[in-house]
């Protein structure tokens, strides 16, 4: 009998579920998928052969249908509040349901015990309570922002007034698409031996670059000028609180967040595990996308209007 995936965060940020749903269907794996509402995505994912389940991972009462008889897990929690929560529920029901599957999280980089990130330390501590249920996870920390952070974090402001404005300063960081992030959660959890259970990695960034030269390359792509400006991390997360009063991805725990990593990573004047684009693309199995790649797919959306 095939073998059933539970694929937990096939949201927006990144369309990281999305494409982890996509290509294990195309491996010809059967595939569920926990969503909390419906929505055109959740057509989509029916569309694609995916069974589709509602629950809410911070209501356990929801969970049972979802995990009954899943081979394994693919778990992204979004960039909100409430990831220790979900955690605990989900393993909590997955035990009760006498299941081990094969547990693969899609985490961050900021991920750790005392990050400056209350999310960051939130993710750490959801990782901890899989480890304490005996679920053994496979932890993938990408070590990259995705380039979707540019036209959710800024796109509206480079559209008005070709303008960049956070706090990573002037350093490089290393970047990701979300498509190829969701590629190493697929190669994971189809290749269980690439990344053993119990494993904590960090797989690479697919290039490094600062935001000053981000803004480069938009202006070249849209042939507008756009600037990069600095600003303090308290500035940035007031502008970012600001923005997630009109937008329906960016949150105040959000805000918190990026703006804080941001501040980390300009006082580190660079990142911590550089990309590698070569190993990168051995992992995912294709070149990974670039940032110009990734600009001019999505150049209506950043020119100025």
């Amino acid at each position: 009998m095939t073998a059933t995936v539970l694929v937990i965060g096939a949201g927006r940020h990144g369309r990281t579920g999305a494409r982890v749903v996509e290509q294990l269907r195309a491996q010809g794996r059967n595939v569920r998928v926990l969503v909390r509402s419906g929505g055109a995505y959740v057509d989509e994912l029916r569309a694609q052969g995916a069974d589709v389940v509602t629950g809410d991972l911070l209501d356990r009462r929801t969970l049972g249908a979802a995990v009954d008889g899943v081979d394994a897990v693919y778990f992204a929690y979004p960039i909100a509040a409430g990831a220790v929560a979900a955690a605990a529920n989900l393993a909590s029901v997955l035990r009760a349901a006498h299941r081990s599957p094969h547990l693969v999280v899609l985490s961050m980089g900021p991920s750790a015990a005392d990050s400056p990130s209350a999310l960051g330390r939130a993710q750490w501590a959801a990782e901890e309570v899989f480890v304490w249920a005996g679920l053994e996870p496979t932890v993938l920390r990408v070590a990259a922002l995705f380039y979707e952070n540019i036209l959710v974090l800024h796109g509206s402001s480079i559209k008005e007034s070709g303008r960049i404005a956070n706090s990573f300063g002037p350093g490089k960081a290393p970047w990701i698409s979300g498509r190829d992030a969701a590629d190493l959660a697929v190669a994971a959890l189809l290749e269980p031996d690439r990344y053993p259970a119990a494993k904590l990695t960090y797989p690479p960034g697919a290039e490094l670059l600062s935001h000053a030269e981000v803004a480069e390359l938009i202006a070249k792509e849209v042939a507008s000028p756009v600037e990069f400006t600095a600003i303090s991390a308290p500035q940035w997360q007031a502008e970012l609180e600001e923005l997630a009063k009109s937008g329906d991805v960016v949150n105040p725990a959000m805000a918190q967040h990026i703006s804080s990593v941001g501040a980390q990573l300009a006082q580190r004047s660079g990142a911590a595990i550089p990309p590698d684009p070569g190993h990168l693309a051995e992992i995912i199995g294709h070149p990974p996308l670039t940032m110009v790649e990734f600009i001019r797919h999505h150049r209506e959306a950043l020119r100025r209007s």
